[in-house]
C-alpha cells in the first residue's frame, strides 16, 4: 500500500512539473525546442548577438575627446572661430580703403594693414602658448604670467628712458637692437627669478609668485614716481607707448619674432604630452617618471621668452592671456594641451582683429585694442570667479 502511494506521488510531481510553465528569462532544459539554435553565419558570429544595440557605457571610450558629442563640440567651435577669424581678417583689410582698388596707394594701405594682422597673430600666439603652459607648470588656471612682472618692467624700462633723456628716450627704444635689449632685460629678470627660488633649498613655487608680486609692485610705483616727475608733453608721449597697441609694433620686428614665436611654439607642441602630464600635480607627474622641478623651470623659460617678446612687440596686454585660455578651457573641455592650443590662438586672434576693426573703423581710436581686451577680460575674471569659485 506504502509503495502503491509512493509511485503515485511521484508521477503526479512530474506531471505538475511538465505542466508548470517556466520563469520568465529561464528555459527548461527538458524541452529541445526551448534551447535556442547558435547557428553562426558565414563569418562566424551569432546573427542574434550581432544585431543587439550597444549600451551607453560601451559607446564610452577614454581619450582627449569623449565621445562624439564632445567630437563635434570641438568641431563645432573650431569652425565657427574659424569663419570669425577669415571674416575679422578680410573686414581689417579690405574695409574703407580710401584709394582707388588696384592703384600703388592701395596696395600700400593692404601692407601696412598686412603687417598689422601679422603682429596680431604673433601677440594672439605668443600669450596663448605661453598662459597655457605657464598655468600648467604652477597648477592654477587664475594666475596669469603677467604675475612675473614683465608688465611692470616694461613700463619701468620706457619711463626710465623718458624720465632720463626727455623726449628723445622714446625713439631712444625704436629699433631691432632696442627691441632685442627690452626682450633680454625681461628675459634675464624672469630667469633669475624662477631659476634662483626653484632651484634653492626650500625651493616653492608659491614663494616664487609672491616674489614676482612683489617685484612688479615695486617696479610699478618706480615708474609712478617717475612719471609725477615729468612735462606734460613728455607724460603724453610715453603714455601712448604704454597701452597695448598694435601701431607700436613696426614691421622691422616681425622678421624677428615670427621664427623665434613658431620655435618656441613648435617646442611647446612637441611637449604637448608632458604639460598633460604635469597638469595633474606634482605627486602625479614624478610618479609617471617627470623631473617636476626641472620640467617647470623649462617651461618658465619658454614662457618668458614668449611674454617678453610680445611685450616688447605692441606693450603690456594684462588679461588677454586670461581671456583666450578662460574660453578655450570652457569650450574644448578636454585635457590635451595640443586640442587647447589651436582653440586658444584661434579665440586670441578673433578677439584682437574684432577689437582693432572696432577701435580703427568704429571709435577711430588708432588701433589701442588694450581698452576692448582688459574691459571684457576684467569683467570675464570677475564673472567666472564669481559664478564657481574657482577656475
Amino acid at each position: 500500500m506504502t509503495k502503491q502511494t509512493t509511485e503515485q506521488t511521484e508521477q503526479a510531481g512530474s506531471a505538475a512539473q511538465r505542466r508548470t510553465p517556466p520563469l520568465p528569462g529561464r528555459r527548461d532544459p527538458s524541452d529541445p525546442q526551448a534551447i535556442p539554435t547558435t547557428a553562426a553565419g558565414p563569418s562566424g558570429e551569432n546573427p542574434g548577438a550581432a544585431s543587439a544595440p550597444e549600451s551607453p557605457a560601451a559607446q564610452r571610450r577614454s581619450g582627449p575627446l569623449t565621445d562624439r558629442k564632445h567630437l563635434r563640440t570641438y568641431v563645432l567651435v573650431m569652425s565657427l572661430l574659424g569663419l570669425l577669424a577669415v571674416g575679422f581678417t578680410l573686414a581689417v583689410i579690405f574695409y574703407s580703403n580710401p584709394t582707388e582698388f588696384g592703384s600703388e596707394g592701395w596696395w600700400v594701405i593692404l601692407q601696412m594693414r598686412s603687417e598689422s594682422l601679422l603682429t596680431i597673430a604673433v601677440v594672439a600666439l605668443c600669450h596663448t602658448m605661453a598662459t597655457i603652459a605657464f598655468q600648467t607648470a604652477v597648477n592654477n588656471r587664475i594666475i596669469t604670467p603677467g604675475i612675473m612682472g614683465f608688465g611692470s618692467l616694461y613700463t619701468a624700462i620706457q619711463t626710465g628712458f623718458v624720465y632720463v633723456f626727455g623726449m628723445a628716450g622714446v625713439t631712444m627704444l625704436v629699433g631691432v637692437p632696442q627691441f632685442f635689449l627690452q626682450m633680454a632685460v625681461m628675459m634675464l629678470v624672469a630667469t633669475v627669478l624662477y631659476t634662483w627660488l626653484l632651484s634653492g633649498k626650500f625651493s616653492n613655487i608659491h614663494i616664487m609668485l609672491l616674489v614676482g608680486v612683489v617685484l612688479g609692485g615695486t617696479l610699478g610705483s618706480l615708474s609712478n614716481f617717475m612719471q609725477r616727475m615729468l612735462t606734460p608733453s613728455e607724460f603724453d608721449v610715453l603714455t601712448a607707448r604704454l597701452f597695448g597697441n598694435i601701431s607700436n609694433a613696426r614691421a622691422e620686428y616681425l622678421p624677428y619674432a615670427i621664427p623665434i614665436a613658431l620655435a618656441v611654439t613648435a617646442v611647446l607642441w612637441l611637449w604637448g604630452p608632458r604639460l598633460n602630464a604635469l597638469s595633474l600635480g606634482r605627486t602625479a607627474a614624478t610618479n609617471l617618471g617627470l623631473n617636476h622641478k626641472r620640467e617647470v623651470i623649462k617651461i618658465l623659460a619658454l614662457v618668458s621668452i614668449l611674454i617678453s617678446m610680445a611685450t616688447a612687440l605692441v606693450g603690456p596686454m594684462m588679461f588677454l592671456g586670461f581671456l583666450t585660455v578662460m574660453l578655450a578651457y570652457q569650450c574644448a573641455d578636454t585635457y590635451s594641451h595640443r586640442l587647447l592650443f589651436p582653440m586658444g590662438f584661434l579665440f586670441g586672434y578673433t578677439i584682437l582683429t574684432g577689437s582693432y576693426f572696432i577701435l580703427r573703423h568704429v571709435w577711430d581710436a588708432g588701433g589701442a585694442v588694450t581698452v576692448i581686451v582688459e574691459l571684457i577680460g576684467g569683467i570675464a575674471f570677475l564673472i567666472f570667479l564669481l559664478r564657481k569659485g574657482r577656475l
